[in-house]
Order: C-alpha cells, then structure tokens, then sequence
C-alpha cells in the first residue's frame, strides 16, 4: 500500500536556501536519486543529452543585446544550485537490466519466474481433472468488457491534460500573473479535472478491473500536469523578474547582476539546451507526458535511438505479468474472498467471525505477496521500461533495492522513485518552506495516504479508510525504528519490514472486501 516518497535524510529535503527559493540540497539530491556507478552504462562516446529535445545551435548575440539575453547565455555554460527544486537525471539502467553490474540476485530473479512456472502448471493441471477445463475464466472474462469504451476515454483523459499548455504560455507572456492567483486558478483546474475522471467510471458502472487501471491512470496524469505547471509556472516569475530588470536605466549593483545571472540560470535547461519559454511547443508536451516521470524538465538525459527488441521484450513481460495476476487472483484469492464471505453471514458470534477472518487473512498472504511483487516487476521493470524505449529516455533508476529496507520510510523512497521525486520536490519541499520538518512529513504523509484511498475507493466501492489508518501508522513506527537501538538491529529491522509488508497487504484486502 505504502507508496509515500519521503526522504530519510532530513537535510535532503530542506527546501529554502539564501535566496528565498525553493531548492534541495545539492548532495542529498544526489543521493536520493543517484543510482551509483553500478547502474551506469558504458557511454561509447556522445553525450547523454546529445538527443535531447534542444532549441538547437546557439545563436551569436547582438552587440546590442539586452543584459538578460547576454545573461541567458552566459547561462546555458553554467552549473549551479537553482532556486527550484530540480530533478538530476542520468544515464543510468534499472537493477534488473542485463547492462546493470547488479548480478548478485540474478539467480534469484530466474527462481521466482521457475515457481510461478511450476505454480501456473500445478494450477492447470488440477483445474483440468476437477472441471474439465485449464483456467478458471470470472476475471478474464472481465477484460472482454468494453475495452474500445475504456481505450477511448482514456485517451479523451490524456487529450484534456493540454488545458494547462495554453495557460502557460498566457504567464510566460505576462498576459496573467502565475503568483497573484495563477498557481489558485491551475489548483482549482486539477480539483474540477480529477473529480471528472474519478466520477466518470461510476457513472458507467464499470467493474473494478477497468477501475483500477483508469484511476491509477488519472492520478499519474494528474501529478504530470501538476509538475509541469507549478515548474513553468516558477519560470514565468522569474521571466517577468529578469524582463522588469531590462527597463532599469540605472547603473546596475552588483547585487542585482547576481540576481540577473541567478535568474538566467534558472531559465535554462540543466543541460544548457533548452531555455524557457522555447520549451512551450506541442512536441515538447507530449514528449513529456509519454516520458516515465512525474517531474517535469526542460530536457531529460537521452539514448542514442530505440531499440524495438526491447520494447517487444518488455511489452510481452507486461502482459504475461497481467496473466500471471489474473491466474493468481482466480486460483488462490477470489476462491478465499467468497468462501469467506458466505461463512461471515453466518457467523453467530464476533468470535467465530473472527476467526473466519484470521483464517482467510492466513490463506491470502502467499498470494497477495506474490502479486505485490508481479506488480512491482509490471510497473516498475516493464511498463515503465516501455516507455523509456519509447521516448529513448535514459534514466531508468525507477526502484532502488527496496527488498533490503529496514523501515517504511527507507521502503517509501526506494520501491517507487518517480513518485518519491514528485512528493519530495511538490509536497514536501513547498510545505518545508512554511512549516517545520516535522510538519511537511505529516502533509506528505497525508497527502500519499489520502491517494491511496481514494484508489481503494475506486476499486471497491467501499470509503472504509483502512489504508489510511495504516499507512499514518507508520509515522510512530518509523520513529521507534529510528531510535539508536533499533536502528543497528538491521536484519531485525528487514524480516519485520516483509512480515509486516506480506500480512499488511492481506489484512487490509481482506478488510475491504469482506467487511
């Protein structure tokens, strides 16, 4: 359940600096989203951002060229700390890539798709001597409902995104003030968006498979136009700044060159290729809703061109993973819930109720840690990898080893890096800035917890807030799993992690589906 994305490090998220903006720390960035050298590939000479989308060669300025052109281009050959919180991307390939130097658990990797092989054929086998036919069919034959329904509102969702596009340009224009009102005005957009695309499986009546995927779906593109209008809604401020300070007459002081150059490098790229406005083109959009991120750049990191075999490799993961789910979901939990169910109508004491739901909880947790892990590997490893073949997006550091987690906190920020980026850089640090530490970990905390039940919502229908309660359990977990002397005791810490992880995720299906 738990997908929050805070960070351990209390300096990593400090958000002010001297300036007044918003800003991470440089070296705790770097640890919180460097991959290590481990997950680099071997560079065969070109650049990294060589294929990134760029606004092309640079232009010679004019001898009468305003301070802020000069400014910009002065720094497009600069590096330093901006004054928004910025994403560093890399080059980089996932654990489980065959370029990857992480091979310690390769074996292992082969042993889960050899038990679920082994698992699958049992499965078949006994379904054939009971019933006379290989596979139970009540979910897959959920999937034949309305997929042409489903695909094209899906695709009306992606389209409506472009609301914000427009907008932008009318800030960077000066046409309206993203500070006074614009960040209100896009807040309320995303509020009236969402709530359209939440109620609209409702009032179809669509069953929960198609739920799931269409709410997951509006979520992440409801974090991706967040991102990219907050970011360029910050460049717009700062275009305005530097374009007022051209109209100054006046000698110039040296603190306000500072301010000038300080601006100017916070309209570029980190590259130096891209620099704001020049990225407002439709191309430039698109390409950043395909990307798999949640944090808008001027550019990304790129790869040298797509490699369709990859992509035909990992689109054919994608769906034997969703086999694989529906297999095991038709075989070892759906057989569970119902018995359950039916002996919960006729449970006569609260006791014998409860033992009904312990025994139930008991026969789940196999199960559902199994489709945890097919869910991560189908998200994580292979859609996501599909589309950063796609978009021949290089940094491809979506998981770090969250299976050695030792707490809640160290699994949030490693099993799910591209939401961690998102609330770390959208949530926590806009909190940080007003609140104290403590503080913006509860925001980010709630606001994590609020979407995952809003998932569970969704999905059955029921407003229970298990997994609200649960997840901001986590919080005085955490602080004891901190203490100095739990925190040497780190195998202690990993087997109580999975314990509690393996028998959260059946307790709490469990709750919501039975009670």
């Amino acid at each position: 359940m738990a997908a929050i994305s805070t960070s351990t490090s209390t300096s990593a998220l400090e958000p002010p600096n001297g300036d007044g903006g918003i800003a991470l720390r440089s070296r705790a960035l770097h640890k919180a989203s460097d991959g290590g050298a481990l997950l680099r590939p071997e560079v065969r000479g070109g650049d990294s951002d060589s294929s990134a989308f760029s606004s092309g060669t640079a232009t010679p300025l004019p001898d009468d060229a305003p301070p802020s052109l000069i400014s910009i281009s002065h720094a497009r050959r600069e590096r330093r700390k901006r004054l928004f919180p910025t994403v560093s991307y890399e080059s980089r390939v996932s654990h489980f890539d065959p370029q990857s130097q992480h091979h310690d658990f390769r074996g292992f990797f082969a042993l889960f798709w050899i038990g679920l092989f082994i698992m699958l054929l049992t499965s078949a086998l006994r379904n054939l001597k009971d019933t006379g036919t290989v596979l139970r069919t009540s979910i897959f034959s959920l999937f034949a409902h309305g997929p042409l329904e489903l695909g094209i509102a899906d695709l009306t969702m992606a389209l409506s995104t472009g609301f914000c596009l427009p907008l932008q340009k009318m800030y960077a224009q000066g046409t309206m003030s993203w500070g006074k009102g614009g960040h209100l005005l896009q807040h309320a957009l995303q509020s009236v968006w969402l709530c359209v695309w939440v109620y609209l499986p409702f009032y179809f009546e669509w069953q929960w498979t198609r739920q799931v995927f269409f709410t997951l779906h509006a979520l992440t593109l409801l974090m991706k136009i967040h991102s990219y209008s907050f970011y360029c809604g910050h460049l717009s401020e700062c275009l305005q700044k530097i374009r007022a300070m051209d109209n100054n007459t006046g000698p110039e002081s040296e603190e306000q060159a500072e301010l000038r150059d300080t601006l100017a490098f916070e309209l570029t790229s980190p590259s130096g290729r891209v620099t704001y406005p020049q990225n407002f083109a439709l191309y430039n959009f698109v390409d950043y809703m395909l990307c798999p991120t949640l944090c808008y750049e001027l550019s990304y990191p790129r790869t040298e061109g797509i490699r369709w075999s990859k992509v035909a490799e990992k689109a054919a993961a994608v769906f034997g993973c969703i086999f694989l789910l529906t297999v095991v979901s038709e075989e070892f939990i759906l057989p569970v819930m119902n018995d359950a169910s039916v002996r919960l109508e006729d449970a006569q004491t609260i006791f014998e109720a409860f033992l009904i739901m312990m025994e139930s909880i008991s026969m789940l947790l196999f199960p559902f840690m199994v489709t945890f892990l097919l869910v991560f590997l189908v998200i994580f490893e292979y859609v996501l990898g599909v589309f950063a073949e796609l978009t021949c997006f290089a940094d491809r550091h979506f998981y770090s080893d969250w299976w050695n987690s030792t707490d809640w906190l160290e699994f949030s920020r490693e099993w799910n890096i591209p939401v961690h980026r998102f609330l770390q850089r959208h949530v926590y640090s806009v909190s940080r800035a007003h609140v104290s530490r403590p503080i913006a970990y509860l925001v980010t905390f709630l606001i994590s917890a609020l979407a995952h039940e809003l998932v569970m919502f969704c999905i059955t229908q029921k407003l229970r807030g298990y997994g609200f309660v649960c997840q901001m359990l986590q919080l005085p977990i955490i602080a004891v799993q901190r203490t100095e002397f739990m925190r040497k005791r780190r195998t202690f810490n990993n087997v109580m992690f999975w314990f509690s992880m393996i028998y959260g995720l059946s307790m709490i299906s469990a709750l919501y589906v039975l009670i």
